[in-house]
């Protein structure tokens, strides 16, 4: 079978008379040219199947028209919502969208710093694991505008935008528990921001009372796996049957709470009046569970139109101070847990 060879700009100029330069000028949608030149080359062009080489055209214009998106887990929720927000907005500003997964793996994200120096992107929205912090200088030291999504690295310099993650747990933990609450947070054990600060947050709210338990690691053999119910099931079956059981459970995401529910049932505690279960993110079955669960919702639509456009800021100024937005979360009461 014979590959149909491409048609170039040269193409729609010999079949219409005209130079490439005024069929460029045309397509471009250029005031040079007439409207009843520009209709006619526009049909001719669409006759043969001319599709305007991006590579060439950012030769001359000094633009790609590309963003890269640079995420961590693409199993996570909150960043399918994420791409579907950064798609969304960047299709509105002319931009086609670069997604690069590092899996919270540092080689990785080595690697896809120097995809996007090779690939010449005219701005970049990313996620950090937050271990190397010089790896993402590079970019700034090659000009390359960078704006950092739910996880920061203030030293860098860049614009950021997140949750106010600390702020949504105080605010949830308030409302749903009293001092003096036997509360236990069931956490990744993942040295990244975000959970620094629900732990952080958890710990002012209860002191004392709390006991912040780690749930095994799944981001450890190079791949950052969905998370595992199973997980955390373990380590609340075993700590609930020894110990005292808790009054407030708060876990680091809701799948950890499916894990949390079958370990109270199992030990005959009822959810809800027995322990009360906070989970966070929201992911869509949270409200469909019995009884349905009472957890953070995370803004990452809001935190990807935000994020586009202070890139498109920076872009268009890259002398501007830093910008840094901490967008609230909201809590969905259900039975779990109510205030």
């Amino acid at each position: 079978m014979v590959r149909a060879r491409r048609v170039t700009l040269r193409d729609v100029a010999d079949r219409v008379g005209l130079s490439a330069n005024t069929v460029s000028r045309a397509l471009s949608g250029k005031d040079q040219v007439s409207e009843s030149t520009r209709e006619m080359i526009v049909a001719e062009a669409r006759r043969l199947g001319y599709v305007p080489n991006s590579h060439a055209r950012s030769l001359v214009s000094g633009t790609t028209m590309v963003l890269a998106l640079v995420i961590t887990n693409p199993s996570n929720p909150f960043y399918a919502a994420l791409i579907s927000a950064v798609e969304r907005q960047c299709r509105l500003a002319g931009y086609s969208v670069l997604l690069l997964v590092t899996e919270e793996n540092e080689d990785n994200e080595a690697r896809a710093v120097q995809q996007l120096l090779r690939f010449g992107v005219d701005g970049v929205l990313a996620v950090p694991i937050q271990h190397r912090p010089g790896v993402w200088a590079e970019l700034s030291g090659a000009g390359l505008p960078v704006v950092l999504l739910s996880r920061d690295i203030p030293e860098l310099g860049f614009d950021f935008v997140g949750t106010d993650v600390e702020r949504a747990v105080e605010d949830a933990v308030a409302r749903v528990a009293v001092p003096g609450t036997r509360a236990w947070l069931f956490e990744e054990d993942l040295e990244i921001s975000t959970v620094a600060a629900r732990t952080a947050a958890f710990q002012r709210a209860f002191g004392d009372d709390s006991l912040v338990l780690k749930v095994p690691g799944r981001r450890t053999r190079g791949a950052a796996l969905p998370w595992r119910p199973d997980d955390a099931y373990r380590l609340a079956a075993g700590l609930i049957s020894r110990e005292r059981h808790p009054e407030l459970v708060v876990t680091g995401n809701d799948y950890f709470a499916l894990g949390v529910y079958k370990a109270v049932r199992e030990c005959g505690l009822t959810i809800g009046s027995d322990v009360r279960v906070l989970g966070y993110g929201d992911h869509p079955f949270a409200a469909y569970l019995e009884p349905g669960l009472t957890t953070i919702r995370l803004p990452a639509d809001d935190v990807g139109s935000a994020g586009v456009d202070l890139l498109l800021r920076r872009i268009a100024d890259p002398s501007r101070p830093r910008e840094v937005i901490h967008l609230s979360a909201t809590l969905v009461e259900r039975d779990s847990a109510r205030g």
